[in-house]
């Protein structure tokens, strides 16, 4: 007997044959979809009624900074590139306080929700020498409380300024504390069972702020305790640069070397790879997080999606931190991703199809799970059902997936579900006041932008 029955909707399943059903039931028991049809019993199950309504598998975002959303726009860097962008904005991080990464991780995955995404990886990478050193777990502590499926990484900086590299020494920390805490929210909060909830990853920031050893010792912890890997790597020809004129390799050998291929292993942005290393990528089955608006905002360039996955890599969609982009909208980063790759002058490069899938079964596949991304029996309710009968997909409705892409009627999801728990009903979140995570936020957005201000 299903909980929870969505009545007579479409669906677009993201599974092998790549289904679109018409006037189907989605019964879901326990958390999990037991069947998908039509006719199905409605006994003892809260229903949803699914006319003129897309239902598909929920978003999954793989990349993102939530303590950025309380930084956006920020004046002095609205048109910088990567490297004066965070030098800017290192300076206001030093800031970030417990209640901050809070309040910006309950603004960043309360926007998620509502976009229609269920899962998020979430790379937190700033410990202030003056703050607690349990900022990771605030993020945490906010997925809970609003029921999205979270994968947060355990980032970290240990190659100060001082020593080379680019953030501030006030912001880095020694090699042992990272590992230490790094095992700490591994064994507290890391469950590698089927549905789980929390999984969590190892993620030293990037070359420029992590040192060889750092890279070397977390991939040992990360493959002795079951985890997975994730860095920022090929984002910026500066990057590229910087890997060059330090390590004599660019910086996808510079990973190689140290043990950073597989399928354990996951890197954001990735748009400055050639055609060996593609290959290499494929090879390896590593992950790739794609982040096209960012890397639009940053003049970062486009990623080579379309080749990565002709190769085999695995892709999946990210917002990237809303500092960078400035959203976190995944469905507008899904068709930030089918237009962009059309620039290099194929208008077949990306198809509707293909962005959704990379929003949600890629996705999946990025972070290692064979449990979400579809919509099929034995696989964890996860669902994001959008309106289609508004103003904004008349005279689209012939091609729903094509209309939910390349149209803008619904930036939003109407009702989202996690685990089988609607989170999101009628367009507003239901686990939280999203009037008071809004408020909130601005609070300390702008009491962190003012401690700023205040020590310059």
């Amino acid at each position: 007997m299903p909980d929870l029955l969505i009545r007579s909707a479409t669906v677009a399943t993201v599974d092998d044959d790549d289904r679109v059903l018409v006037g189907v039931d989605v019964a879901v028991t326990r958390g999990e979809i037991e069947a998908v049809g039509k006719g199905l019993s409605a006994a003892g199950a809260r229903v949803i009624d699914g006319t003129d309504r897309l239902v598909v598998p929920g978003l999954v975002n793989t990349h993102h900074h939530t303590y950025q959303s309380l930084t956006r726009v920020v004046t002095d860097v609205q048109d910088a590139p990567l490297f004066d962008w965070l030098l800017c904005l290192y300076e206001v991080w030093r800031g970030l306080t417990p209640e901050a990464v809070y309040a910006g991780a309950r603004l960043a995955l309360g926007e998620l929700l509502l976009s229609g995404c269920t899962t998020a990886a979430d790379h937190y990478y700033v410990f202030p020498k003056k703050a607690p050193a349990d900022l990771l777990d605030q993020t945490i502590r906010a997925a809970k409380e609003l029921g999205i499926r979270f994968h947060p990484t355990r980032g970290s900086m240990s190659l100060g300024r001082s020593k080379g590299g680019l953030p501030p020494d006030d912001v880095v920390q020694d090699e042992e504390e990272i590992l230490a805490d790094s095992e700490r929210v591994i064994d507290r909060y890391h469950d590698a069972a089927r549905g789980s909830m929390c999984r969590v990853g190892i993620a030293p920031c990037s070359p420029f702020s992590v040192t060889e050893g750092l890279m070397r010792e977390a991939a040992e912890l990360a493959r002795s305790k079951g985890v997975l890997l994730h860095t920022h790597l090929a984002e910026t020809l500066d990057e590229e640069r910087f890997c060059l004129e330090r390590t004599g390799k660019r910086p996808l050998g510079y990973a190689e070397a140290l043990g950073w291929l597989g399928p354990d292993v996951w890197f954001a942005h990735g748009v400055h790879f050639d055609e060996a290393e593609i290959r290499l990528l494929g090879e390896t089955r590593t992950g790739i997080a794609h982040c096209p608006v960012s890397n639009m905002r940053l003049a970062s360039g486009i990623a080579k999606v379309p080749e990565l996955l002709g190769a085999g890599a695995r892709v999946g969609i990210a917002v990237d931190g809303s500092a960078s982009n400035d959203s976190g909208n995944l469905l507008r980063e899904a068709q930030a991703a089918l237009f962009v790759h059309r620039l290099r002058g194929d208008a077949s490069a990306m198809s509707a199809r293909a962005a959704l899938r990379l929003a949600t079964r890629g996705g999946a596949e990025v972070l290692g799970r064979d449990d979400i991304g579809v919509v099929a029996p034995g696989m964890r309710a996860d669902l994001a059902i959008y309106r289609m009968d508004d103003i904004g997909f008349a005279g689209a409705r012939h091609d729903p997936v094509a209309a939910l892409l390349f149209c803008c009627g619904a930036m939003r999801a109407e009702t989202v579900v996690v685990d089988g728990a609607v989170v999101v009903d009628r367009g507003r979140l239901v686990t939280a006041d999203q009037d008071e995570i809004a408020r909130e936020g601005d609070r300390a957005s702008r009491a962190l932008l003012g401690v700023c201000r205040a020590r310059d």
